[in-house]
């Protein structure tokens, strides 16, 4: 059979279509389902990224006909798709989409599942090829992939079989080695799929370029030009109805285990001998296996709880007001933690990681901040305006990359002060960034794992950060912060500690 130069290709300039295939989606009423995930799907039929005959099936308690599923998806593409609407796109897609009724546990709804799929190869060539999209309850994970084995949609004789999984991935790290063993035991680790959505963002992406692709860079990115790293994900909104998930989980299960320590893992990696999954994976998990948690925790870790406040210019109720929590939790809404790399490159430079709800306002990014010149040449006060010199690279949102400096304040003084040289993706490039979700479903039907933590990442993640949430546990309440500000009061004072300040975004 004669090779298709856009699906086989190793030219990695050329997008790649996926193979005849189809997606199942589990909790499909949910969401992220009609918010990420059903755009996604809709952005990449219309990318001409996905086949012509793609299947998609949602899986669900509601007792809706295939009519009604078609109509549901299609007011979630209206509000929320990223590229134009076009009639032939969404004919093509609505031929393809079903729905099967089901719990997770029913033996007859998988069944009935099952004959959709043999169903969906006979009239639409998915060839046996189907992904199960897991957007359930931690819970139920085991659940969905036991009735999976059972009812043999995850026999893979006829055609292969993936499992994609939502975070989070257990609660701490035995946890995640049992749900590893459960998903592994039907699924082969090959074929699991752990999403991190921020993985799948561009500028997230582009770090590896930052780092690998220039040679400006990377001879920096060591202890002996490092002073500290800062890695901040901040919110500005509350739990926004997530008060049930949240309640127990909290900040740094939620955000810091995955998000954040897969950035650290990026920025402080040594180069792949390529950017193929194996290689990839390879040298984040040497990160992980190299980073601790720094001590003392009373120190060198902080966590809050908002307190009503003004967010902007509207006054916004305190987290034990929020509808649906319980005023008595001590589940933090801020975490703040050290982190050390026990590796010649890193060996002395703290990674503070910090997350948030109800911040001063919503921001991803992550700042090296260099150690300062000695300024042997420079007499008192001319550099006293001069801050540390920093390389930002903006997640979101603005993405891009900003190299802070000192310049010469024009005039016959020989004054320093700060500048900033600073990169914008919307200024630079005139194709607009596809959203994360389409880049990590493309990658999980094509079989590209490089953007998909494995299970030993997540277990080293929560091997790193366990000692934080045991310590925590054993402390009392988090400290209160006021809604709009960044912080409780123990996040400066864990910075302050060694003169070094959190950075402003």
């Amino acid at each position: 059979m004669t090779a298709n130069p856009l699906r086989d290709t190793e030219d990695r300039r050329l997008p790649r279509i996926a193979g005849p295939c189809g997606l199942v989606i589990f909790g499909v009423t949910g969401d992220l389902a009609r918010k990420k995930l059903l755009p996604a799907v809709y952005d990449l039929a219309n990318r001409g990224l996905l086949p012509a005959g793609f299947s998609l099936i949602g899986y669900g308690r509601r007792d809706w006909t295939k009519e009604e599923f078609e109509e549901e998806v299609l007011s979630s593409v209206r509000d929320r798709a990223r590229t134009p609407w076009r009639d032939s796109v969404w004919d093509q897609l609505a031929a393809g989409i079903q729905f099967v009724k089901g719990d997770f546990v029913t033996d007859g709804a998988f069944d009935d599942l099952a004959a959709m799929t043999r169903r969906m190869d006979a009239e639409r060539g998915t060839s046996g090829n189907w992904a199960y999209y897991l957007s359930v309850p931690p819970q139920y994970f085991s659940d969905v992939c036991n009735q999976l084995e059972r009812s043999g949609l995850a026999d893979s004789t006829d055609g292969w079989r993936r499992v994609v999984i939502e975070k989070p991935f257990g609660h701490d790290e035995e946890s995640a080695h049992e749900l590893n063993k459960t998903v592994n035991a039907v699924f082969p680790e090959t074929s699991v799929f752990r999403i991190d959505h921020y993985l799948g963002k561009e500028t997230v992406q582009n770090i590896l370029v930052l780092r690998f692709a220039n040679q400006i860079f990377e001879p920096l990115f060591n202890s002996r030009y490092i002073d500290h790293v800062q890695i901040t994900m901040a919110e500005d909104l509350g739990l926004g109805g997530r008060a049930g998930y949240y309640d127990g989980i909290g900040a740094a299960r939620d955000v810091m285990q995955n998000h954040l320590l897969q950035l650290l893992a990026l920025v402080a990696m040594e180069e792949p001998v390529t950017f193929s999954p194996d290689e990839l994976k390879a040298e984040k998990l040497k990160v992980l296996k190299a980073t601790s948690a720094t001590g003392p925790f009373t120190q060198t870790t902080a966590r809050g709880q908002y307190t009503a406040g003004w967010q902007g210019s509207k006054f916004v109720p305190g987290l034990r007001e929020e509808k649906g929590f319980d005023p008595d939790s001590g589940t933090e809404t801020y975490a703040a933690a050290t982190f050390g790399i026990n590796s010649r490159r890193w060996a002395g430079v703290p990674f503070h990681l910090r997350t948030g709800k109800r911040l001063g306002r919503r921001v991803t990014e992550i700042a090296l901040v260099f150690k300062s010149a000695p300024h042997e040449s420079f007499t008192d006060g001319q550099t006293q305006a001069q801050g540390d010199n920093a390389l930002v690279i903006r997640v979101q949102p603005d993405e891009g990359v900003l190299l802070r400096f000192g310049s010469k304040v024009p005039g016959s003084a020989m004054d320093v002060r700060d500048v900033n040289m600073d990169f914008s993706y919307s200024e630079a490039f005139t194709e607009q960034s596809p959203e994360a979700y389409e880049r990590l479903i493309l990658d999980a039907l094509l079989d590209e794992g490089s953007l998909f933590p494995t299970n030993e990442e997540v277990e080293e993640s929560w091997r790193i950060l366990d000692p934080v949430l045991n310590h925590w546990a054993e402390s009392g309440r988090p400290e209160d912060y006021p809604a709009g500000t960044w912080g409780p009061e123990g996040a400066d004072r864990m910075m302050g500690r060694n003169n070094r300040v959190w950075r402003r975004p």
